[in-house]
C-alpha cells in the first residue's frame, strides 16, 4: 500500500499532509509513504526529519503519485496524471462551483474524498478538519488583531494611569469564534459575541463574553440539524445589523467568521459601520475567501479606511500557524485512512456504505457521485 504525500502547489499553502508522526503510523498500517521533496519545508519539517520516520522521497509530485493507492494533500491536487485508477484522494478539495476540476478528478479516475464533508457525529471528531483548522484561525485572528492595534489589550493600572481594557468583538460562534473570544478573553479584552444560533448564547457566556443578538422567533429556529447556521431573512438580517452596528461603533477590534457551506460569506459589516468605528480600530475577517464579512475587505490585503480603520483580510488563516496546523491536519487524515485499513491484512479496504465514506465521497469510477453535485431536474 503506497501512500503519497504531495507538496502544495499554492503559493499561500505552508501546511502539509503528513508529519514523521503519521508517517510512523502509516507505515504500522502497512504503508510505504513517499513524500515530494520539500513537502514540508514551509510547515518546519525538513526531508530528513521525513527520511528519519521512514518515508521515502520523490524528486516532484507526479513521481510521487505514480503507483499510489492513497494520495494525501491538503488542498485539492490539480495535474493527476499518471494516477492509478482507483487510487484514493483525501483532501480539503473545496468542490463548490469547481464542476470542471471534479470532472478532471473524475476521469484521472479518483476515488476522491473532501475531507471538508465529513460529518459532524461522535466517532468522527478526529476527523475534523474544519474544527481542528478553524480552532487555530480563531486563535491566529485574535493575534494578528492585537498585533495590528496600536494600544494594549488588557487593563493597566500604572503610576502614570489606568490603561483601560481594549473591546473585542467577535461575529459568528462557530469553533473559530469560540477560540476568538478565548484568546481575546486570556489577553484581558472585555469581550462580546453574535451569532444567530440560540445554542451559541450559552457557549458565548461560559467562556465569560457577553451575548448580542434580536432574540426573536426566528432566531429560535436559525440553526440546521447539522449545527450550522441558517442563512436569516432580510428582515431579521436588518433588525441584526441595526443591532450590531451601533455595537461596532464603540469596538477596538472586530473578529468576523461567519460562513455557510457552499455559499458566498454573508456581509455583516458595512462601509457605513466602518466609518462609524475609531481610528486605529481594526477588523479580522476570517471569511475573505467567500467573498468576506466586511464590506471593504479584500484577500490577502489590509486595507485602512478613510477614517483610519484597518481591515484584516489574511486567507487561509490557518497556514500562519504552519506547524502546528500541518499537525493537526495529519492526525485528521491519518484518523480517516485508519478506517479504509483492513489491520490484519495491512492492505485497503474501502466499506463503500460506511456514512464517513458516503459522505465525503466526491468522484468514483470516472464518474461524480456525490448527491449535492448531481444534475438538477
Amino acid at each position: 500500500m503506497r501512500i503519497a504525500v504531495l507538496s502544495e502547489t499554492d503559493p499561500n499553502e505552508r501546511r502539509v499532509a503528513a508529519t514523521p508522526e503519521t508517517v510512523k503510523k502509516y507505515a504500522g498500517l502497512g504503508g510505504e509513504v513517499v513524500v515530494t521533496r520539500g513537502a514540508g519545508t514551509g510547515a518546519g519539517v525538513p526531508d530528513a526529519d521525513f527520511e528519519a520516520a521512514g518515508a521515502k522521497l520523490a524528486g516532484s509530485n507526479a513521481e510521487t503519485v505514480a503507483g499510489a493507492d492513497v494520495v494525501l494533500a491538503i488542498r485539492r491536487p490539480d495535474g493527476l496524471s499518471g494516477l492509478k485508477r482507483g487510487a484514493l484522494v483525501i483532501a480539503s478539495m473545496d468542490p463548490y462551483g469547481r464542476d470542471a476540476e471534479l470532472k478532471a478528478l473524475a476521469e484521472a479516475g479518483a476515488s476522491a474524498f473532501a475531507m471538508e464533508f465529513m460529518p459532524r457525529i461522535t466517532r468522527a471528531q478526529v476527523m475534523d478538519i474544519l474544527s481542528s483548522q478553524a480552532n487555530l484561525a480563531g486563535y491566529r485572528a485574535v493575534v494578528d488583531g492585537a498585533a495590528e492595534y496600536g494600544r494594549a489589550i488588557p487593563m493597566m493600572m500604572t503610576a502614570a494611569g489606568t490603561v483601560p481594557a481594549a473591546k473585542i468583538f467577535i461575529m459568528g460562534v462557530g469553533v473559530a469564534g469560540l477560540q476568538a473570544i478565548a484568546t481575546a478573553r486570556r489577553l484581558g479584552a472585555v469581550v462580546t459575541a453574535t451569532d444567530v444560533r440560540p445554542a451559541t448564547k450559552e457557549q458565548v457566556e461560559s467562556l465569560g463574553a457577553k451575548f448580542l443578538a434580536v432574540e426573536d422567533e426566528e432566531f429560535k429556529q436559525a440553526q440546521t440539524a447539522g449545527g450550522y447556521a441558517k442563512e436569516m431573512s432580510k428582515e431579521y438580517q436588518a433588525k441584526q445589523a441595526a443591532l450590531t452596528a451601533s455595537h461596532i461603533a464603540k469596538q477596538d477590534i472586530v473578529v468576523t467568521t461567519a460562513l455557510i457551506p457552499g455559499r458566498p460569506a454573508p456581509k455583516l459589516i458595512t462601509a457605513e459601520m466602518v466609518r462609524s468605528m475609531k481610528p486605529g480600530s481594526v477588523i479580522v475577517d476570517l471569511a475573505v475567501e467567500r467573498g468576506g464579512n466586511c464590506e471593504l475587505a479584500k484577500a490577502n490585503e489590509t486595507v485602512v479606511s478613510d477614517n483610519g480603520v484597518k481591515i484584516v483580510g489574511y486567507v487561509n488563516v490557518g497556514a500562519r500557524l504552519p506547524a502546528t496546523a500541518s499537525a493537526l491536519f495529519a492526525r485528521n487524515l491519518y484518523a480517516f485512512v485508519e478506517t479504509l485499513v483492513d489491520k490484519k491484512e495491512k492492505k485497503l479496504a474501502v466499506n463503500w456504505d460506511d456514512e464517513l465514506v458516503k459522505a465525503t465521497l466526491l468522484t468514483r469510477d470516472g464518474a461524480v457521485v456525490h448527491p449535492n453535485f448531481q444534475p438538477k431536474g
